[in-house]
């Protein structure tokens, strides 16, 4: 059984971006830190979470786990489940990640493919139709944005001293921003969402709510919001390919290194030399860009974005050569 003990408590990095606040990155890759293609991901959190409410209630028995998942959350189940002796078989599309579907297969799931996001739901909910399967269902399931309230926030006030002011997250699922939210919020912490800024788009992970394409999650707690603004493809992938150029020749500097002990924490920061982050990442790192060139923030004020995951995972995407070329 893979050691789930390993997921959560997190690094947190310092992120110089030549803006007026304190930057910080929580590093979710290092979940299943030692796990091939990249580690894990922020979804780490979300599997073990739901699989344990799911076993709490008795509702898995024999059945087969069985998700739609552009890839890290099929990856982070077919890992916490496999290693659990269950079968587990992901739904995606032909725009996924490569990368991300060799993961799942080399974790043990059965991978079915569908031509377009939208085929994947429908061939998902074909197959649910026997009971022989079971959903966890990020984007109902409770279960995730709870991984955020009692992990991922708490961590972060803890982290922090105290000191986070803003949070900048996209919204995929919702869970991240929902959870993290609801424990922070009362602390007078602000919750800044961001979404990808036209409804086909390719900040992978991500999801355009706003519109008619995609119905609201329905564990998106919209409430827990203070500010929401979208922003492009282009500035996501931009800003990563940034981030990789700017600690081409610097140290990145730790704030906490979690769980870890800093040697872990610095061989497994960057990839052949380089510091990747994905989209999602970029884009919070773009929105911070556009809330600090509106004013948003004060010289003292403290903001943290989440690192979903390592960039390696999207070089087989079209916008990585695009944007994210040497």
């Amino acid at each position: 059984m893979r050691a789930e003990s390993a997921v959560g408590d997190t690094p947190l990095v310092v992120l110089d971006l030549d803006v007026a606040p304190t930057v910080y990155g929580k590093v979710e890759w290092l979940n299943f830190h030692d796990q091939p293609y990249g580690g894990g991901s922020v979804k780490s959190r979300i599997a073990v979470s739901m699989l344990d409410a799911a076993e709490a209630r008795g509702e898995i028995g024999d059945r087969t786990i069985l998700e739609p998942s552009s890839g890290n959350t099929g990856l982070a189940l077919t890992r916490v489940g496999v290693s659990r002796g269950y079968d587990v078989e992901i739904v995606s599309y032909e725009g996924t990640s490569r990368t991300k579907l060799d993961a799942i297969r080399d974790a043990g799931g059965t991978v079915h493919l569908a031509e377009t996001y939208e085929g994947m739901l429908a061939k998902a909910e074909r197959l649910l139709d026997s009971d022989d399967y079971y959903r966890p269902d990020q984007y109902a399931n409770p279960a995730n944005p709870r991984a955020h309230e009692t992990g991922t926030g708490p961590e972060l006030r803890a982290q922090t001293d105290g000191e986070v002011t803003h949070f900048v997250a996209g919204v995929g699922s919702g869970g991240t921003i929902t959870g993290v939210g609801r424990a922070l919020s009362p602390d007078g912490v602000e919750i800044i969402g961001y979404e990808p800024r036209k409804p086909y788009h390719a900040i992978d992970g991500l999801k355009y709510v706003r519109g008619s394409r995609f119905e609201k999650p329905e564990i998106y707690d919209e409430s827990v919001l203070d500010d929401r603004l979208d922003v492009s493809t282009r500035e996501a992938y931009a800003h990563a390919h940034r981030l990789r150029g700017r600690y081409a020749d610097r140290t990145i500097d730790i704030r906490d290194t979690g769980r870890y002990d800093e040697s872990v924490v610095r061989d497994r920061l960057r990839v052949d030399g380089d510091f990747l982050v994905g989209a999602s990442a970029g884009g919070a790192v773009a929105a911070v860009h556009e809330l600090d060139r509106r004013g948003r923030f004060a010289s003292d004020d403290t903001v943290v974005v989440p690192l979903p995951d390592r960039g390696d995972r999207y070089r087989t995407l079209p916008p990585w050569g695009r944007f994210c070329h040497r």
